[in-house]
């Protein structure tokens, strides 16, 4: 895997865009997913207009989405069985990525499939002038584009993404860490893990449900900052709006398998823990994730 330093916005999103896994019977998309996908061709079609008119080829491209299998369905209600098959090969997802780079769908293995952006293949070969000019442009035809089509205000393209994700935490802080029977389950499963030794600083309910998948994240982030004498040890504070910075570590398959191996054991531990958590909370984040990704269109 190419080492690489990306926001946690980006890394979330291509969580949801590539569930892993291999697909199996494909459901309908439901009317704001398909509302969305074509929000989205009209934003790629604005920005590529807007480019043209200031001089630079951009390519209209939306990534082809894998159709959501029942086993993605089940685990997106919570359920105890769907999510525990899927912990049990790729724990929270983090690791499982350097093991089975196809399965989670990740950059690199993107880019051997040819399933990838035209736009990078141009912006890869611009000189350093050019593609600080290009940059500049980008995000003034983001900005512009942005408005036009989505109604929302951006300051930038790495913005927009920032803006996802600050929008999706807000959402559903405001919504779920307010719900006592969700506050209440929360409680009982921080209990639940600080029995079975593991350190639990916040008991909110979105904080429980991100902590394993969040602690593995930053694991990888240190592994990836030993490996690069370029960057600090530790990464620097998050701004509001931003997503921390997450410096991807360059790991064979067979070398990221012993991190793989105790973050399964994290996860299947999370999950029992939280066997009565996941069925309440999951199926009301999946829905505002998926107003969120309409709203953005992404």
């Amino acid at each position: 895997m190419t080492r690489k330093t990306l926001p946690t916005a980006l890394l979330a999103l291509a969580v949801l865009c590539g569930c892993g896994g291999a697909a199996e019977t494909a459901a309908p998309p439901s009317p704001s997913t398909a509302a969305a996908k074509d929000k989205k061709h009209q934003l790629e079609a604005a920005k590529a207009d807007c480019m043209k008119q200031k001089g630079f080829k951009y390519v209209a491209w939306v990534q082809p989405e894998k159709p959501q299998s029942e086993e993605d369905r089940r685990r997106d209600a919570g359920d105890y069985q769907a999510m525990r098959k899927y912990r049990e090969k790729y724990g929270f997802g983090v690791f499982a990525e350097h093991v089975y780079p196809k399965e989670m769908d990740t950059p690199d293995a993107q880019m051997e499939s040819g399933v990838v952006d035209p736009n990078m293949k141009i912006q890869g070969s611009l000189s350093a002038a050019q593609s600080q000019a290009y940059h500049k442009a980008k995000d003034a035809c983001m900005i512009t584009v942005a408005k036009q089509v989505l109604g929302v205000t951006v300051k930038s393209n790495i913005d927009y993404f920032n803006q996802i994700a600050l929008t999706r935490k807000r959402a559903t802080a405001g919504t779920l860490d307010s719900d006592p029977k969700l506050v209440e389950l929360a409680n009982a499963m921080a209990t639940c893990l600080k029995g079975k030794a593991y350190t639990i600083s916040d008991t909110a309910p979105t904080a429980m449900a991100k902590r394993g998948e969040r602690t593995f994240l930053d694991q990888q982030d240190e592994v990836g900052r030993k490996q690069d004498e370029t960057v600090p040890d530790v990464a620097p504070p998050s701004k509001e709006g931003q997503g921390k910075q997450i410096h991807m570590p360059t790991l064979t398959a067979e070398q990221a398998k012993p991190y793989l191996a105790k973050e399964i054991k994290a996860a299947l531990d999370d999950l029992e823990c939280g066997k009565d958590f996941y069925p309440a909370y999951t199926p009301r984040k999946s829905a505002i994730d998926v107003q969120i990704k309409a709203q953005f269109a992404y």
